[in-house]
């Protein structure tokens, strides 16, 4: 066989082998396969889809490795920005067999289709729709190859909690989009103790005199973050209208949705797209200067530079024209999404490509709407189900689903919009919150939620001002902060009814003191009036009072509000400004010492006893040292004198007599021990009585007061009467409410047993002013509570925090202790340290019994003189003597 036998052989099996590898890559010969595009054309979003799906199209034709000999055809429609086009579009698209829809554009559209997708099963796949509703089960056929808006305002509410904001408010369009996007906003500020505080929602066709109008209402608002949800194409009028009112300059804050990066990235202010367009408006840059702007995150690569040159190439090298942005890329890989589930569902399955007609699809009462027309794509399910397990890498980095069928690792680009362009201050993503590292660096760190780790590189605020805004001013609609104050009947010192009419001037007292001095160091004004809540008669229920400002009938309350656990899950509290723990207080006798106070420490059986102890001594040393010693010998009469002179000397360390016996010597140490307890608890005991006030009740601490019986007296109105009911499980029934500090004194006076109460448990500065003017009365115990005092505002309200800063800086100047001073302290009445001392002191009629004595012993031994330390006897038969002093 020559050599061109062997080359025909050789070419002819080659030509085999390349169509049994055809064949197996597409079994059934399919020749092309056709998909749907629904987008509106004149728009910036879809101008940058244009391109990017004719870009897309050339690349998976000239592929060989993906649906070879098979031609991807695209039929595309414009949906003009109308749901009801979008349908009339999407039923002509469909009338070709299309396996699958790219689009709509929009995601009131994309809610439209999905119904009709569902039915049909042909999957469709937004490059733009961001409604984080579209992601529910009820839309089973609709998937999004862009992020969610779910996780875009998630990235918005770290920026705000980063910032330390409790308020926004949402300016949006009011679509499935707007309205969506900022009820998953309210959803994740509220995880974050921050809120919505205003929703300015707007038709999509609002005039510049409506954007006016609306616009106005939000600057009477209190809250100067504003968050702007609007589409592309009608947003800038927004900032236009914003400009002209003022709203742009130092003390706003504005964080722009995506929306505005697609804007910016159009108009030739490409950042991270590897160009900027000499063309570009700056008038764009001077109406949003100081905006954070958030722009989907799609990380540098080969392929993206490599995209990014081709679109140039063939946009002649300009961006504003072309309008390149993150959705252009997005639509480019929903196409390679589209075309590697149609091969793989070729590949893997033998039926091809079929469609069914349905016998629910007919026309009704004569229309000609051809709704036969219309099939269901038999293997929808398993193109989806491919689509859904897709993992490749696209220009806008790794793409693939997750379980909740979102793209997984969504991230962000924080941008600050300055006068020279765009500026890169950090990112976000789902992985690690806030960071001024990439989030492709972070994913090969272990995972960091933590405050510490979140971080944003300096912001230009609009203005042009360094200083973070406060982002909350007083609302502009003439309305003062609607102040509560306790009109109390007792205790007027800390609050009371003021002298004067005026909203500022009807209330005084410390409390009102304090909060007005607190007030005055905040750097802005804040117009207040008091509103005296309760009659003066009876003290009013300060939980009630909190309540008020719950419920939003009152801004705050401003007194003797004490910080307890209950108020502080409703309202939110300022920086205590006193201390207000829960003491008791109890009555006290101030019995004189009687003639005979010094038998008082001995009971007669504890007399009896120690004399027995003494004389028994006595005979035992006698006993011991009699035989050998000579001074316990003598005459009966004298040995019985000695024993009982020995015994009782020793009490006094006096005895006389030397002992001879060892014997002897151990007992005498023995009992001089004994002696020395028995003098000191004599002494202890006697000290007690001449001195120190006895308490007239029972109660001595908080366990006695737990485990008595007796009544107990507390502040009406006060959180006194839940503590012990609550903490201390006291019976209410033990419980007397008092107002007045005459009741307070009558109630202890008359005790239990006259229907009065044996102690009373209040805050620590009412039982102050009470023993100021009552001595005889004094606290038990230690304070057994901790709580302060504070000023009640609602939850999350602004004014907390510099309010807390203001009574900060009050107690490092001394104003506060000034301010507690002058209405305090009190020059008149008794104290109780005055109280305890006239107390201690001794009086001659303490020792009358005493004096009895003495002259007793003057009649039978003379006189005793007593001058200053030196003591002379006038007779060598004294045996003691009694100094008068």
């Amino acid at each position: 066989m020559g050599r061109s036998s062997w080359l025909l052989l050789f070419l002819f099996s080659l030509s085999q082998a390349i169509i049994t590898i055809s064949q197996t890559s597409n079994p059934q010969n399919i020749t092309s396969i056709n998909i749907g595009v629904l987008y509106t054309y004149n728009s910036i979003i879809g101008r940058a889809a244009r391109i990017a799906i004719e870009l897309a199209l050339e690349d998976v034709n000239s592929d060989r490795t993906i649906l070879p000999d098979t031609k991807f055809n695209v039929i595309s429609q414009d949906t003009n920005c109308s749901g009801f086009l979008a349908t009339i579009e999407a039923l002509q698209v469909l009338e070709k067999n299309v396996v699958a829809i790219i689009g709509p554009q929009s995601s009131g559209g994309s809610r439209i289709l999905s119904d009709m997708a569902n039915s049909l099963q042909v999957p469709l796949v937004s490059f733009s729709a961001t409604d984080p509703t579209l992601s529910s089960l009820e839309f089973p056929y609709f998937l999004r190859a862009t992020q969610s808006d779910q996780f875009q305002m998630r990235a918005i509410a770290d920026i705000v909690d980063f910032f330390q904001w409790r308020e926004v408010t949402a300016i949006y369009v009011d679509d499935d989009y707007g309205r969506n996007g900022i009820a998953a906003l309210g959803d994740e500020l509220a995880l974050r103790r921050a809120k919505i505080s205003y929703k300015a929602g707007f038709a999509q066709a609002m005039d510049l005199t409506d954007i006016t109008d609306l616009l106005l209402r939000v600057n009477l608002m209190e809250s100067r973050v504003y968050v702007l949800h609007v589409n592309p194409d009608s947003g800038l009028a927004i900032f236009s209208v914003a400009q002209k009112l003022g709203m742009t300059g130092p003390g706003y804050v504005w964080i722009v949705t995506d929306w505005l990066a697609a804007v910016l990235d159009s108009n030739g202010f490409g950042l991270g797209y590897g160009y900027e367009s000499v063309d570009a408006d700056p008038k764009v840059l001077n109406l949003i200067q100081g905006s954070i702007v958030l722009r989907a995150h799609i990380p540098d690569s080969d392929l993206k530079r490599k995209f990014v040159s081709r679109w140039r190439n063939k946009t002649g090298n300009t961006a504003t024209g072309s309008g390149l942005n993150a959705y252009s890329l997005y639509a480019y890989d929903s196409v390679w999404l589209v075309a590697h589930a149609i091969d793989q569902y070729i590949k893997t399955n033998g039926n091809g490509i079929n469609f069914s007609t349905d016998p629910r699809f007919h026309d009704v009462n004569g229309s000609a709407l051809h709704l036969e027309i219309l099939k269901i794509f038999d293997g929808g399910e398993g193109l989806l189900q491919n689509m859904l397990s897709t993992n490749f890498t696209g220009v806008t980095g790794q793409l693939q689903f997750g379980p909740n069928r979102d793209l997984i690792r969504p991230a962000y680009d924080i941008i600050n919009v300055v006068s020279t362009g765009p500026r890169l201050i950090g990112y976000w993503s789902n992985y690690s919150g806030l960071s001024v590292v990439s989030p492709e660096i972070l994913y090969q760190k272990p995972q960091n939620l933590s405050g510490q780790s979140r971080r944003l590189y300096d912001v230009l605020w609009p203005g042009g001002i360094k200083q973070q805004p406060r982002g909350w001013v007083f609302p502009n609609n003439g309305q003062s902060l609607r102040i509560g104050v306790p009109n109390k009947v007792s205790f007027k010192q800390f609050v009371s009814r003021g002298s004067n009419s005026g909203s500022n001037s009807n209330a005084s007292g410390f409390c009102i003191d304090v909060f007005n001095a607190a007030i005055k160091l905040l750097p802005y004004p804040v117009p207040c009036s008091f509103i005296l809540i309760g009659n003066g008669t009876v003290n009013p229920n300060y939980d009630d009072v909190v309540n008020m400002v719950a419920q939003n009938e009152l801004d705050a309350v401003v007194g003797d509000i004490a910080i307890v656990k209950n108020r502080t899950r409703i309202v939110d509290f300022t920086q205590p400004y006193a201390e207000a723990g829960l003491v008791i207080v109890v009555p006290v006798k101030h019995d004189s010492s009687s003639a005979w106070a010094f038998l008082k420490p001995f009971t007669l059986p504890m007399w009896c006893v120690t004399v027995g102890f003494f004389l028994f001594f006595g005979v035992v040393i006698w006993i011991l040292e009699h035989r050998t010693n000579e001074e316990f010998r003598g005459p009966p009469k004298e040995q019985v004198a000695t024993i009982f002179w020995f015994s009782f000397s020793t009490m006094f360390f006096a005895h006389r007599q030397n002992l001879l016996s060892a014997l002897g010597r151990f007992v005498l140490l023995v009992w001089l021990f004994v002696v020395l307890i028995i003098t000191s608890s004599y002494t202890a005991s006697l000290t007690s009585i001449l001195t120190v006030q006895q308490l007239s009740s029972g109660i001595k601490s908080l366990d006695s007061l737990i485990a008595s019986h007796d009544p107990i007296g507390y502040q009406a109105g006060t959180f006194t009467k839940n503590y012990l009911i609550e903490e201390l499980n006291i019976p209410e029934s033990r419980l007397v409410p008092l107002s007045t500090i005459k009741e307070y004194a009558d109630a202890l006076m008359r005790g239990p047993q006259g229907g009065g109460v044996a102690a009373i448990v209040d805050q620590s500065p009412y039982v102050q002013i009470f023993l100021t003017g009552y001595c005889n009365f004094r606290v038990v115990g230690q304070q057994f509570t901790r709580q302060g005092w504070g000023f009640a505002f609602q939850r999350d309200s602004p004014l907390v925090v510099d309010l807390s800063t203001a009574i900060l800086t009050l107690s490092e100047n001394g104003e506060l202790q000034r301010i507690h001073d002058q209405w305090l302290n009190s020059n008149g009445g008794c104290s109780s340290e005055n109280t305890d001392i006239e107390s201690n002191r001794l009086s001659l009629s303490s020792f009358w019994g005493l004096g009895y004595k003495r002259q007793a012993y003057r009649r039978n031994y003379g006189t005793a003189i007593c001058s200053g330390s030196g003591v002379r006897y006038s007779t060598e038969k004294m045996k003691f003597c009694v100094l008068v002093i």
